[in-house]
């Protein structure tokens, strides 16, 4: 696979595009849905992709309020428990774009606390990028652009040099907000889902189809 003379950069969201989680969160978050919102059944699948801020914002207002404390404090026992697999293909692949000269990136809007997790369970994860952005390094969250935008400048380089890779709405919406171009993983949502907001869509890094091709004629 070649990339010379049109990507620089190539900017990873951490759940469901790094690591296969989205399947444990959906098994947390059902629970909180089941405790907290009964009449919402598909509670899980309504917040895939938000933050714990909007989460909380959303749906844990009002009356609700008193109980993010609690919930923040099972989800960080449950983080400590989780499974950090990576999506298939996905070290090879990152290899190989760093190899090729590529710059790489993890932008997620997981907190610090989360990440020592990842450290302590893979300890060579932080080899695999040249820089590690978390929910502190940035204003705003996803959908907003400034993650992908930050992690752009900090390269140096303009938003057409970069590739970024997502599977939530408001990751992709994010990347497309940014101007950059953008790699569906129908890791959690169906390839339906989100074609219309990636510019390709790939259902892991194994099975490449058209981004490589794209990648070796552009």
């Amino acid at each position: 696979m070649t990339m010379q003379n049109r990507f620089q950069a190539a900017l990873f969201d951490l759940d469901g595009v790094v690591f296969d989680t989205e399947p444990q969160y959906t098994i947390f978050w059902a629970e909180q849905g089941r405790l907290y919102h009964p009449e919402m059944p598909d509670f899980a699948q309504r917040i895939k992709g938000q933050t714990l801020e909007q989460i909380y914002s959303g749906y844990f207002a009002g009356d609700l309020e008193k109980e993010r404390a609690g919930i923040t404090c099972r989800l960080n026992e449950f983080e400590q428990h989780m499974d950090f697999i990576y999506v298939s293909g996905f070290e090879s692949f990152v290899a190989s774009l760093r190899k090729q000269g590529l710059k790489t990136a993890v932008v997620t809007s997981s907190n610090q606390a989360k990440m020592e997790q990842v450290y302590v369970r893979r300890p060579e994860f932080k080899s695999l990028f040249d820089m590690i952005l978390t929910a502190e390094d940035f204003a705003a969250s996803k959908p907003d652009p400034d993650c992908y935008l930050t992690a752009a400048r900090r390269f140096a380089l303009l938003p057409s040099d970069c590739l970024v890779f997502e599977d939530s709405i408001n990751g992709l919406k994010s990347g497309r907000a940014a101007a950059m171009t953008v790699v569906g993983l129908s890791t959690t949502n169906d390839e339906s889902v989100i074609s219309p907001l990636s510019d390709i869509v790939i259902a892991d890094y194994e099975h490449l189809g058209r981004l490589q091709s794209m990648m070796n004629l552009e």
